[in-house]
């Protein structure tokens, strides 16, 4: 018996749990309320493709004769193969019997439908020896192929990420939902709310939260709530989490409380801690009774927003270490829908959730909901409290890949969360979404991949510089690129977020934004990206003042959600029709092709010849930055201690010593020779510009030291020598 249940309803991802809950249970165990977490989505997924309930399946398509088209009927026809193979290939993917990995590459073990249609080359993609990752892309498809059969003739709302997502999406009205909720329920429907009534039964809750992300998680938690509602009406039901922090903020439809009894906004930590004292204690002696923070609720029929209480808000060192117990961590999935390194990272492997900061520090992009709290307020954690988070999560999960999933990470925490990373000789994979600011230099992308960086994602949204200046994204196209290439140096795979008819661009912006991407990934500097077409939000500073952007909103009545709004652009160009052709060419892109081909093949309309040349983003990577060192500067040495060996040369009948040290990397050697004097000063300063020595040793400081036994420090540390150190990991940030 548990006093809240967590639950995260269907469906957010196969690979990894969606953190919001494993928070909120972290920082519950630090003022010892007892709560159990689940996500129902992966339990209902596992439930649903499994041999006994895709033999329902197949039986309920074939008496309701849903076998319309051919891909259903080969489906349906191959059904034994389907059902012979379902719990294998599940188990396979959730990481267990990994030998059959031969079986599903080889030609006719799994059973194609349409979308093994799309597979090119997997041996070039792969290779001879990728056997794992080429079994985990053919195991996707055949389960996309099983999710296509369901779609088809079960029920058009499911989705593996995503659930009846129609229904979330920029309802200002709660109609459609409510409507949607009296109709009969659906096979999906009668899977989850089994489940949920077990895990109801077993913990016996008296406050259950329903954390909903994204629309594609909302209906779900209004069944699930229904159902308790008609079942467990002792049961007090709340629900949070991002789409009500976004589009539930001016909610009056008393609807929606004959379903939820309180629905809290942006940070949930103080409004769940509320909510329990309430419901526990449910009287006038409780000092918290009826003060709530951040919460609607019904009183009287009508709906109000109490944020009563004068309790102060937790700071990001108070809350606590993300909590991912009772989540059943080994059972995710890990599938590779496009066979892209950088982008599999979404759907492969099961990551930590972490953040190194509340909010975004740069807070100003135009598009963005910047006038909320959860970009807004911005309040960093220190790199050694996340590396104790870090080391704890790995003690209880046994995993050590973590996703940072800042807005944009800070590049200072970054530096200092990589130095302490490496201090403590921590053992971790990660990666973060950025800016791509001027900050991530060649030494500090290095540092960054030394501590276990392997990827990063960031907006380069248009690439244009008149409209990266109209987003105030901070950034140029230069700029963009030579920070891609750095990362890409460094070993740091790099995904770019890209926007399309964003307010005032016209056809010509769009073509041209193409051409650099298109040089982008010709050139290695990023290796995955997304093009996304630009939605005005309510909360956005666009959506405050459309008018200084050329937008003309046509706003709605608004009784339940408010952040999408429906606009017209004065330049009334209409830009859903580059859609399909600017995601088919960045997935020919990704995966390494249609780089010579010009853009007007990838458009069924005609479209005007860039202006880009085609040397463009080359040479902005030539435009290197001033190399010189600021006296303030920290110097760090990544690399081994060195072997030493004295030499004796002789020079014009003079015999020279000389120090020979030689250095040995994970996949390089290679050594320098300098006099006798100064090789044993280098080999004792590199001891100490380790990180693992604790010290921190700036460019003056090295100066000086330097001058007191030598002359003209300019002259040595420009020397050979000290530039084949800098090409190896003496790095200067």
């Amino acid at each position: 018996m548990k006093d809240i249940l967590f639950i995260t309803p269907p469906f957010t991802q196969l690979n990894t749990p969606y953190p919001a809950t494993a928070y909120l249970k972290g920082f519950l165990n630090t003022k010892k309320i007892t709560s159990f977490q689940m996500d129902l989505g992966i339990e209902v997924i596992l439930e649903l493709f499994s041999k006994n309930k895709l033999e329902e399946v197949f039986d309920i398509a074939f008496e309701n004769e849903r076998l319309s088209s051919y891909n259903s009927q080969r489906i349906y026809t191959l059904r034994n193969e389907y059902l012979k193979n379902i719990n294998l290939v599940i188990a396979f993917l959730q990481g267990k019997n990994l030998t059959v990995a031969r079986q599903i590459c080889s030609d006719n073990f799994l059973p194609k439908a349409s979308r093994f249609e799309q597979v090119e080359d997997l041996d070039w993609t792969f290779g001879s020896m990728g056997i794992q990752d080429k079994a985990k892309h053919l195991a996707t498809l055949f389960l996309e192929d099983v999710s296509d059969f369901i779609v088809e003739c079960i029920d058009e709302n499911f989705g593996f990420s995503r659930y009846a997502e129609r229904l979330g999406k920029s309802a200002n009205s709660f109609d459609e939902l409510y409507k949607g909720l009296q109709e009969e329920q659906s096979y999906i429907d009668a899977i989850t709310l089994k489940i949920l009534e077990e895990k109801l039964t077993e913990i016996q809750p008296k406050l259950v939260c329903f954390s909903v992300p994204f629309p594609g998680n909302l209906y779900s938690a209004f069944r699930c709530a229904q159902f308790m509602k008609e079942k467990y009406p002792e049961i007090k039901i709340a629900m949070g989490g991002g789409f009500p922090n976004t589009e539930l903020r001016s909610l009056t439809d008393t609807r929606v409380f004959d379903f939820f009894d309180y629905i809290t906004l942006d940070d949930g930590e103080l409004p769940v801690e509320l909510l329990h004292s309430n419901v526990i204690n449910s009287t006038s002696k409780n000092p918290d009774f009826k003060q709530f923070k951040r919460t609607f609720l019904l009183e009287n029929n009508k709906v109000v927003y109490n944020n009563l209480s004068s309790k102060k808000e937790y700071s990001q060192a108070d809350l606590g270490t993300p909590d991912y117990s009772d989540l059943l961590l080994d059972n995710y999935i890990s599938v590779i829908e496009i066979a892209n390194p950088m982008h599999s990272l979404w759907s492969d492997g099961r990551w930590n959730k972490l953040t190194m900061a509340h909010g975004c520090y740069w807070g100003k992009c135009t598009f963005c909901d910047i006038s909320l709290d959860y970009i807004k307020v911005y309040e960093p954690i220190t790199a050694k409290l996340l590396v104790d988070r870090m080391e704890q999560m790995i003690a209880q999960t046994g995993e050590t890949g973590f996703h940072f999933v800042d807005e944009a990470a800070p590049p200072g925490l970054m530096k200092e969360l990589a130095l302490e990373i490496i201090k403590r000789k921590l053992t971790v994979t990660w990666w973060t979404n950025i800016r791509f600011e001027k900050s991530f230099t060649k030494d500090l992308c290095y540092l960054l991949k030394v501590s276990g960086c392997i990827a990063v994602s960031g907006g380069l949204e248009v690439a244009s510089d008149r409209l990266l200046a109209l987003i105030k994204k901070g950034v140029t196209v230069e700029q963009v690129a030579q920070v891609t290439s750095n990362f890409t140096e460094a070993g740091v795979m790099v995904h770019a977020y890209l926007m399309y008819g964003f307010p005032t661009q016209t056809i010509q912006e769009t073509v041209d934004s193409l051409e650099m991407v298109r040089q982008l990934f010709e050139l290695g500097a990023i290796q995955s990206g997304f093009w996304h077409q630009f939605a005005l939000t309510t909360h956005s500073p666009i959506g405050l003042n459309p008018a200084e952007f050329g937008v003309l909103p046509n706003y709605k009545e608004i009784t339940f959600a408010n952040n999408d709004v429906d606009f017209k652009d004065k330049t009334e160009i209409n830009h859903d029709k580059f859609s399909f052709g600017l995601k088919k060419s960045i997935y020919n892109f990704m995966n390494g092709i249609g780089f010579d081909l010009p853009l007007q093949e990838w458009f069924e309309f005609k479209i005007p010849k860039t202006t880009i040349k085609n040397d463009f983003i080359i040479s902005c990577f030539e435009n290197e930055d001033d190399f010189t060192t600021k006296s303030s500067t920290k110097i760090y040495w990544l690399g081994n201690a060195p072997l030493i060996s004295e030499v004796k040369k002789s020079k014009r009948g003079k015999t020279q010593k000389k120090l020979q040290l030689i250095f040995h990397e994970n996949s390089i050697n290679f050594q320098i020779s300098l006099e006798e004097d100064k090789g044993y000063w280098l080999l004792n300063t590199l001891n100490k510009l380790a990180i693992t020595s604790g010290s921190s040793i700036i460019f003056s400081e090295l100066k000086s030291d330097f001058e007191t036994h030598f002359n003209n420090f300019e002259m040595f540390w420009y020397s050979k020598p000290i530039n084949l150190l800098r090409e190896n990991g003496l790095i200067v940030l």
